[in-house]
């Protein structure tokens, strides 16, 4: 237990600053209009299909000691794929500012970031009781393996679909602040709906929302940081956000996912929905400026 804690935190610590980073590289140019923000995150969603397909391939052929090797290929890809990216801007504002804990208390002082760190993180962490305990739910009810690799499988097919078709639509159609409001109630139908029932034909249903509660929320969340964040404090609030609105969050929601379904069964799905009910009020004011520009200097 020890050697694979000791592994599993030094391969958490490597890996955590990546998302942030990338994001932080991606927004601008996306706001520049060289590429679309959700393209970059539907082709990280697609690959995750491919990998888990090529996993379970490799698994079934050579066993499970596989697995480490062919992911440490997939990073030594990952590092050489880092020497195409482009140089970063080289303007004033990038040059003189220095994020440090002045920035970090301008972001968190700032009532529409906290409100976007709020509303993220409810509910991203209503997705723990699923997480931890669906599988296992739909194994008792009956249904196969196989099935719930598929349901797993659909969840991330409407991912990618919000990420590069649907999600920019909404985005332009409702503003980010309509964007969240309607994930955050797309979780409320999700959560509401599996505690209720196993049925096939409403898990499939619901496991499509998949692509509201976490692609559209991240889209329109990426959307309020890109508007309202200087470029030189970019990776500074794409850290904090995802600390803080999704790593934080889901760390304390599946620490208490195990003793609410130990007491409530299928029941603490509703306590997920009840996450995203709270949600709502939060999303009112998300969009204006978080940290003004002078504030970077």
């Amino acid at each position: 237990f020890a050697g694979l804690m000791l592994a599993g935190l030094a391969h958490a610590a490597a890996t955590a600053p990546l998302a942030p980073l990338a994001d932080a590289l991606a927004l601008p140019a996306a706001a520049a209009s060289r590429f679309a923000y959700g393209t970059v995150r539907g082709a990280g969603s697609a690959a995750f299909i491919a990998g888990t397909l090529v996993a379970g391939q490799l698994t079934g052929l050579l066993g499970l000691s596989a697995l480490p090797v062919a992911g440490a290929a997939a990073f030594a890809l990952l590092a050489a794929a880092t020497l195409a990216l482009p140089a970063g801007p080289a303007g004033p504002e990038t040059r003189t500012a220095r994020p440090g804990l002045a920035e970090l208390r301008a972001f968190l002082g700032a009532p529409a970031f906290r409100r976007l760190l709020a509303v993220a993180a409810l509910v991203i962490a209503s997705h723990a009781v699923h997480d931890a305990f669906a599988v296992i739910r739909w194994g008792e009810a009956g249904l196969s393996p196989g099935t719930a690799s598929l349901l797993w499988a659909e969840a991330v097919g409407a991912e990618v679909l919000v990420f590069l078709v649907v999600g920019p639509r909404l985005l332009g159609r409702l503003g980010p602040g309509g964007a969240l409001a309607l994930a955050a109630g797309a979780g409320i139908l999700r959560w509401s709906v599996a505690a209720l029932t196993v049925a096939l034909p409403a898990l499939a249903a619901i496991q499509a929302l998949h692509g509201l509660t976490f692609a559209l929320l991240h889209l329109a969340a990426m959307q309020v940081l890109a508007r309202t964040v200087p470029p030189a404090l970019a990776a500074t609030a794409q850290t904090l956000y995802g600390t803080l609105g999704l790593g934080l969050a889901t760390t304390l929601a599946t620490l208490a996912a195990g003793p609410l379904w130990a007491r409530l069964g299928p029941g603490a799905f509703w306590v997920m929905a009840a996450l995203c009910a709270a949600a709502l009020p939060l999303v009112r004011g998300v969009g204006t400026r978080t940290v003004a520009r002078q504030d970077t200097a």
